[in-house]
């Protein structure tokens, strides 16, 4: 039975490996279906945490939902890191789609986040001056076993398994929705290697790195094309779609993160740092 709200708890029962993070309620509940939620935590500012454990594995989550946009979410992405101490911060959700190749439902793990509008303006000219984050090491190794190893689509429940992308994000403080005007066209020169577009991984990534580098990764899944049909993706389900794709790798993904820490330690100490398959 699930515990009422509190204040403050104590770190046993605060305990969470992994902290999840999404900005919609249909992120959030694509993420929770994989949980088996125990605790709520409401933070003296008045944000509130579920932990739980993974359905398949029994490792501690913190789960919150931040609301859009990069400022909220570096904040509550501090709360966490403050209140759980965690070894991994994951940004779950939606994004658009720069790309024809990276089509409806697909994921996009984020092998780099590009804070898109910093820049310096002078006359009728812009100078970008972005901020980069690339994805940890041990985040984006792990990631790419779990994608091999394939047992996160089993997450699916024998909807199609889609095509997962190890890509740039670029990020901002704009929902963009076409592929044209002067936001579009600035996405294109600037950051083309970009493959999809989002509002709250800087912010993720910004705490993180803020907080002695803890490791951060934004997995992604494309819910519209960013050109102009994002209404009828929306009323075609294309969220619920895409957020419960980006929600089944991102939990395989925690158990590996959790499983391989404890492992690494051990093998470590005998002097065995290999990775067993």
């Amino acid at each position: 039975m699930m515990r009422p709200f509190h204040a403050r708890l104590d770190r046993r029962r605060r305990r969470a490996g992994v902290a999840i993070l999404t900005a919609l309620d249909v992120e959030y509940e694509a993420v929770r279906r994989h949980l088996r939620i125990d605790r709520v935590f409401r933070h003296p500012a008045g944000t509130v945490f579920e932990t739980g454990e993974t359905t398949a594995s029994g490792n501690r989550v913190a789960l919150v939902r931040t609301g859009p946009g990069n400022t909220t979410t570096a904040l509550i992405a501090e709360r966490a890191i403050a209140a759980f101490r965690p070894k991994a911060l994951l940004f779950v959700g939606v994004a658009g789609s720069l790309h024809d190749d990276v089509r409806l439902g697909d994921i996009v793990v984020s092998s780099k986040v590009y804070a898109f509008h910093g820049g310096k303006v002078e006359g009728v000219e812009f100078f970008p001056r972005p901020q980069v984050w690339q994805a940890p090491h041990i985040l984006d190794q792990l990631a790419g076993h779990v994608f091999r190893t394939g047992s996160w689509a089993k997450r699916l429940h024998d909807h199609p398994t889609p095509t997962v992308h190890f890509k740039p994000l670029a990020g901002g403080e704009v929902l963009v929705n076409t592929r044209l005007g002067t936001v579009a066209e600035h996405l294109r020169l600037n950051y083309n290697d970009a493959v999809a577009v989002d509002m709250e991984s800087v912010g993720v990534a910004c705490a993180g790195h803020l907080n002695g580098s803890l490791p951060v990764l934004s997995i992604r899944g494309i819910s519209d094309l960013a050109d102009g049909a994002k209404a009828t993706t929306d009323h075609a389900g294309w969220q619920t779609v895409a957020a419960a794709n980006a929600a089944a790798f991102a939990v395989s993904l925690v158990d590996a993160i959790l499983s391989d820490t404890v492992r690494a330690a051990a093998d470590f100490r005998k002097g065995d740092l290999g990775l067993s398959s």
